[in-house]
């Protein structure tokens, strides 16, 4: 496990013209906006693509230290648009982008902070995208559903391996083999968010300014070996993390970041970390 490595500080690539996600930089903050209100943000295949190329400029561009995943409109995502969708899936086709990444995140190593905020309704894969990010915000009136058993088929990205984990298993199995919905307080009881703001506004805010926390408090190395080290004991487990706490440690000790973290600490100052 390395993470250690230089982030670049050269100037950020141009940002691509999606046609169903708005992509729009914030200091170190990279905004991924669902962008398909006229049908709920219901997921086609060319959103599906688009989101995924999304998501590979989020983990690529050296510039972009957090991201904060939303939705413009009324709501989240009214989950899969199953009549565009369903045929290439049952055929075995992907429909995500070949120049992207999973937005489930459930291929490779992914290393950078994803904020999720979910308001109005937030259905089936939406729940998935949540349990794909880091950290979970949801508007006071969000609807949830993983209603996937109700139309013949089963939850294909990620619920049925994160949610028991997040919620436990009876948690879990309540709301993934009955397809009921359940509101934005159940969703925080059982650890699918972490907070409820007051409405969607107040949520997206707080997504940002968590992100920002994250973007220009923290060190950029530090923060990618921490995440790399829960998700090595996530997918590995405890042992083989634990065999790398010491040896990452001693490769943070010697970065310049780390330097900057014990000067700023003395001057009793906000640190200015470069990523390297």
């Amino acid at each position: 496990m390395t993470t250690t490595s230089h982030v670049s500080q050269t100037s950020p690539p141009e940002l691509p013209n999606l046609d169903n996600v708005s992509l729009e930089r914030d200091g170190h903050v990279l905004l991924i906006g669902l962008n398909r209100p006229h049908k709920r943000n219901s997921f086609d295949r060319a959103m599906f693509a688009d989101l995924s190329r999304a998501y590979a400029l989020l983990e690529s561009d050296a510039s972009a230290r957090a991201g904060v995943l939303f939705a413009h409109g009324d709501h989240f995502t009214g989950g899969l648009d199953l009549v565009d969708v369903g045929p290439s899936i049952a055929t075995g086709q992907t429909p995500l982008a070949d120049d992207g990444r999973d937005p489930w995140r459930l291929d490779g190593q992914w290393t950078t902070p994803l904020i999720a905020v979910a308001h109005g309704w937030c259905l089936t894969l939406g729940i998935e995208l949540l349990l794909a990010a880091d950290i979970r915000i949801a508007a006071a009136g969000t609807r949830f559903s993983q209603l996937e058993v109700q139309r013949g088929i089963y939850p294909f990205g990620g619920a049925t391996i994160r949610l028991p984990r997040e919620a436990g298993w009876g948690n879990a199995m309540r709301w993934l083999l009955t397809g009921d919905e359940f509101d934005a307080a159940e969703a925080h009881r059982i650890g699918l968010v972490q907070e409820v703001a007051d409405d969607a506004s107040a949520a997206l805010a707080r997504a940002r300014e968590i992100a920002h926390t994250i973007a220009d408090r923290a060190a950029p190395l530090g923060v990618r070996a921490t995440l790399a080290s829960a998700h090595l004991a996530r997918q590995q487990g405890e042992a083989a993390a634990i065999k790398q706490l010491i040896p990452e440690m001693r490769a943070l000790f010697a970065s310049e970041d780390a330097a900057e973290g014990v000067q700023s600490f003395v001057e009793r100052r906000q640190a200015r970390f470069q990523g390297r």
